[in-house]
């Protein structure tokens, strides 16, 4: 009888302990797919301005990405200034700028200042939108007349329902700017985690040209995932940075600019 308790015994434990075996072995596959899944989405979410992963594979990224190439109303763009229109009313945009506290990070791909309070707003066809960020490239991502110039500045700002509107600053070299060397003191070089404080609030409607003409067109963001129904309002004076300010974003990020897209046939309004 102790033989056969000791034998039954065993071959219980036995069973068990295969049921177990076999349990894990169900389980290890399905762990390791799911952590390849999230491994692999990161690595081709990564975006860059040159090689592999460069805007004309931006699309091929990531399925977040499918605008980028799809899209028909993509951004930047080369304003011809004989083809833009000039004779329809079109409200001018009103600014509503103060100077503002500000943190800078280098998101890897250009230098960003988040502002930290909704003090800044602009009104673009009787819709409000308010200042979220603003950050720059270099050259130009737009175009005039088929020319770029050394910087762009884009002032990015979002309305209640997250709808986007951004103005574009085209900056050339010249006299250094005031306005903006509170930046330039900190600006980050490498990659941060965290946003570092500017020591001076940003005097946002002093950085604007003088000459507020500007040039109204419907397109996108510039940057993955490239959303479309951005409302576009580029001032067509340009404003200056001295060749040290310049030369200094330009040893961060040497290029960091979309190619222009194909207008296909979009209507481009000059306000006066």
């Amino acid at each position: 009888m102790r033989k056969k308790f000791v034998y039954s015994f065993l071959a219980v434990f036995l069973i068990f302990s295969l049921g177990a075996c076999s349990e894990k072995t169900k389980e290890a596959p399905d762990t390791n797919k799911s952590e390849s899944k999230e491994t692999h989405s990161k690595q081709t979410a990564h975006w860059s301005y040159e090689g592999e992963t460069g805007p004309e594979h931006w699309g091929e990224l990531d399925q977040a990405n499918a605008t980028c190439v799809d899209g028909s109303e993509q951004s930047p763009i080369n304003i011809e200034f004989s083809q833009v229109i000039t004779d329809k009313k079109t409200e001018n945009i009103q600014i509503q700028y103060e100077p503002t506290p500000f943190t800078l990070v280098n998101n890897g791909h250009t230098v960003q200042a988040n502002a930290k309070t909704e003090s800044n707003s602009i009104l673009v066809e009787g819709n409000k939108y308010k200042l979220a960020q603003f950050h720059f490239h270099t050259p130009s991502e737009h175009q005039f007349n088929g020319q770029h110039y050394d910087m762009e500045l884009h002032l990015v700002h979002k309305d209640a329902n997250g709808k986007i509107a951004v103005l574009g600053v085209m900056i050339q070299e010249g006299e250094k700017s005031e306005k903006l060397a509170s930046i330039w003191d900190v600006l980050p070089k490498e990659e941060t985690r965290e946003g570092i404080p500017v020591k001076e609030p940003i005097d946002l409607q002093g950085i604007l040209p003088q000459d507020q003409r500007s040039f109204h067109y419907n397109g996108s963001l510039t940057t993955p995932p490239c959303t479309e129904e951005v409302k576009w309002v580029i001032f067509e004076e340009p404003i200056e940075m001295s060749k040290e300010q310049i030369q200094a974003f330009q040893q961060i990020f040497p290029d960091n600019h979309r190619p222009v897209q194909s207008s296909n046939d979009r209507e481009i309004y000059e306000t006066k």
